[in-house]
């Protein structure tokens, strides 16, 4: 089976470092607007002009007053149409790249299976390090946890002498 092109492409390494509002990790401004913008121009898409024109917005409560974080910072969104078809995209994407690993796996099932399971057993020693690992820092994590609440528990400050007399109730 020949690897399709836009395959290819994806694996290849680009030097381009957008910085900006990103979704779904990439660049609002620098990737996504272009690519729907010319969507629309395509037909492919009916994104809203104000949508593509202003896609990030402020957020506001049920009481239509605009939405803060915790920290004091107001909340911004990214408009419900861009926000929606880069979702679309992104399971269309996944499904896609499924769908390319499935055939191949189809037109080569021998191939995969031993690939996937070379790649099993060169792990395994890593895997079973990091368990080893993990183990080892929860039980650190553990008894300094418990050396810090012994320390913090609360003292004896006096004892009663050995030889005296407990009253007895009749």
């Amino acid at each position: 089976m020949d690897t399709p092109t836009y395959i290819k492409s994806l694996l290849l390494p680009n030097g381009k470092k957008p910085t900006g509002r990103k979704v779904w990790s990439l660049d609002l401004e620098s990737i996504w607007l272009p690519f729907f913008t010319a969507t629309n121009l395509e037909g492919e898409t009916a994104i809203p002009a104000d949508a593509l024109g202003a896609p990030l917005r402020l957020g506001y409560n049920q009481d239509g007053t605009v939405k803060f974080t915790k920290s004091g910072r107001p909340v911004i969104k990214v408009v419900k149409d861009i926000a929606d078809s880069v979702k679309l995209v992104r399971e269309n994407f996944a499904a896609n790249l499924l769908d390319y690993a499935v055939n191949v796996r189809d037109s080569n099932p021998e191939g995969f299976e031993s690939l996937q399971n070379t790649a099993r057993e060169a792990g395994e020693p890593i895997a079973t390090k990091d368990r080893a690992n993990m183990q080892r820092a929860i039980a650190e994590a553990m008894e300094k946890s418990m050396a810090e609440a012994k320390a913090k528990a609360p003292k004896p400050t006096t004892k009663a002498p050995k030889d005296e007399k407990v009253p007895v109730h009749a």
